[in-house]
């Protein structure tokens, strides 16, 4: 194939994490040095689904000889799940890259079987073309959920959150371009309840929430004590610890949901708090929201409680070992019981 019978796909090109400056010189100084692309590019119908930092040194010396190998799919989506799972397997990835990379497959591939079922594409606002996860099969994209994760060594649960984070990343973008790579890179620590948060929000909300991105700061994570045990998986475990609101100290003043928006306060604010703002926000109710998702966030919730009180009776065993503590311990867990039962009983 002739180099300009090559096409670049940006949407394809996107879910390619860059290579840093170091790393595309040295692949240069390689590919020069052999005289030829030992690696084919790999194309379906002349657009390339991988090597496109390959074909941008063939394009700057145009004297390097190459070859393409042709692979066949049924649909854009099928390409862009094979571009996710085949970066996955072959890159050092930054935790941010991989946990965006499993939410674009995830997405491509439900994207996929909602086209199949007959569920009717829209296009989203970069004119891309979509299948609303509404119109999806739940039952199957729960299958898909499932396997994606067994691939890749992570849990349903992870998965589903993986793809809002993805949505959350690219809704961030297009506020700020270029703060995608920041974050993918990992030069910009963002907390993934920030990220997922975006991916919520309303478009007039995003800018603000994009901003204050840059005026949070992660502390160290916290290590989970060897000797503690727990079902979650591990991608489970580094979620939870993430999306703890200890974990991150504002520098500006906290910002959260309010009645008319997103706003800023001039105190710190409680889980609760933003709780209540974002429940009293009329504009916020009734939402037509995918049922894998609801279910993926109060999981995320879920897990987040129970690893949080595991760490913290954990690590202050000795206080909380104290008769006066164990009290309120138990009324806590008496009232947890008693909002769990209540929704059980469906209440």
């Amino acid at each position: 194939m002739d180099l300009l019978d090559l096409k670049i796909d940006p949407e394809f090109a996107e879910k390619i994490p860059p290579l840093t400056p170091e790393e595309f010189e040295q692949l240069e100084a390689n590919i020069l040095a052999e005289g030829t692309v030992l690696s084919p590019l790999i194309v379906w119908n002349g657009v390339i689904v991988d090597g496109h930092n390959r074909y941008k040194i063939i394009q700057a010396h145009p004297e390097i000889s190459f070859t393409t190998h042709e692979k066949e799919f049924a649909d854009r989506y099928e390409a862009i799940s094979w571009i996710c799972k085949n970066q996955l397997g072959r890159r050092n990835l930054t935790p941010e890259q991989r946990r965006y990379l499993i939410g674009k497959q995830y997405e491509a591939e439900k994207c996929q079987h909602g086209r199949e079922a007959g569920s009717p594409l829209s296009r989203d606002e970069n004119g891309r073309f979509t299948v609303s996860p509404q119109n999806g099969d739940s039952r199957s994209a729960g299958k898909t959920s499932q396997r994606i994760a067994e691939e890749t060594n992570t849990s349903k649960n992870y998965v589903q959150r993986a793809e809002i984070y993805a949505q959350g990343i690219e809704a961030a973008d297009e506020s700020q371009p270029g703060i995608k790579q920041e974050i993918l890179s990992g030069k910009l620590k963002s907390p993934v309840s920030a990220i997922t948060a975006i991916a919520r929000a309303s478009p007039e909300d995003r800018p603000q929430m994009v901003e204050d991105l840059r005026k949070t700061r992660p502390s160290p994570k916290k290590k989970r004590p060897e000797s503690t045990e727990s079902s979650a998986q591990p991608e489970d475990i580094e979620t939870a610890v993430e999306t703890t609101s200890e974990d991150f100290h504002a520098e500006e003043p906290t910002s959260l949901w309010t009645a008319e928006g997103y706003s800023t306060s001039d105190r710190p604010t409680s889980a609760l708090a933003i709780s209540e703002s974002m429940a009293s926000s009329p504009d916020r109710k009734n939402r037509d929201t995918p049922v894998e998702t609801i279910i993926a966030e109060l999981a995320d919730a879920l897990e987040g409680m129970i690893f949080r009180w595991d760490f913290c009776l954990t690590v202050n065993q000795p206080n909380a070992s104290l008769e006066e503590c164990r009290t309120q311990v138990r009324a806590l867990a008496a009232k947890g019981i008693e909002y769990l039962n209540h929704i059980k009983e469906d209440k």
